[in-house]
């Protein structure tokens, strides 16, 4: 279901169920026979979005729109789903124009920009999360529209978190340490942080004194996200787990947890 956007838009709220969309915000026949080409289409700076369970956001979304006769307006957004006519998510909901500046070198060429509110407690399907893809389209000076629903792509991530605690604390040298923990991520649908089992997840240590961590092993998160492996003790040192994320949720590193090797 795409959208032909209003230029004068008074809300940005992220409501993402489709059914909420005043049909009068719907597109109605506009002819898309234009040539305006999207290029350098750059969402959050290039970084992932990455959404806890309160996460207030401002995403700013920047492509560029290339057309022989100018171009008058354009606009871009955020969909999540197979196609944008059965599209189950949209970020902004109503799209606001974008605010474009033509090059003085290349009066076809125009760089465009729009900024939009983002809030998790607005997500509440975990499917939600992986990637995004980004419809644009524009009017020309000659008023023919261009429609392209895959303009470029954005990532949408749940927030992670990771734990560690290594004992005994102190430990004789040559001794066992166990080292447990939890990998817990951002659940949208429970409001909570859940278990987020089968994933592997990096043990590091850094010697007391130095700077940088090296990985001792990879372990594998259990049925309720919980860490545990053990290590021979050889000198005071810092542990820590490491989740590098996945497509659909972030990464995460727990703070390092001195022990003291005697």
């Amino acid at each position: 279901m795409r959208i032909r956007p209003a230029v004068t838009v008074a809300s940005l709220a992220t409501v993402l169920c489709v059914s909420v969309i005043p049909a009068a915000a719907q597109a109605a026949g506009r002819d898309t026979s234009g040539g305006t080409t999207f290029s350098n289409v750059v969402v959050n700076g290039g970084k992932d979005i990455v959404l806890g369970l309160t996460t207030r956001t401002t995403v700013t979304l920047t492509w560029t729109a290339t057309d022989p006769d100018g171009v008058a307006a354009s606009w871009a957004y955020l969909w999540h789903g197979s196609n944008t006519d059965d599209a189950d998510g949209r970020l902004p909901v109503y799209p606001p124009a974008g605010t474009c500046a033509v090059s003085s070198a290349d009066p076809t060429v125009s760089t465009c920009k729009v900024s939009f509110a983002v809030n998790a407690r607005d997500l509440h399907h975990n499917a939600l999360a992986g990637t995004w893809k980004v419809l644009a389209e524009a009017q020309d000076k000659g008023d023919d529209w261009t429609d392209v629903d895959v303009a470029g792509t954005a990532s949408l991530k749940r927030y992670a978190r990771v734990t560690v605690n290594a004992t005994p604390e102190p430990v004789k040298k040559g001794r066992t340490v166990t080292v447990t923990g939890r990998l817990t991520r951002a659940n949208w649908e429970s409001g909570t942080y859940t278990g987020y089992a089968g994933r592997p997840v990096a043990l590091q240590f850094r010697k007391k004194g130095s700077t940088s961590y090296t990985t001792l092993k990879t372990v594998t998160s259990g049925s309720s996200g919980n860490l545990k492996t053990t290590v021979k003790a050889g000198v005071d040192g810092y542990y820590r787990f490491v989740f590098a994320g996945t497509a659909t949720t972030g990464p995460a590193t727990a703070a390092g947890d001195f022990v003291d090797v005697r």
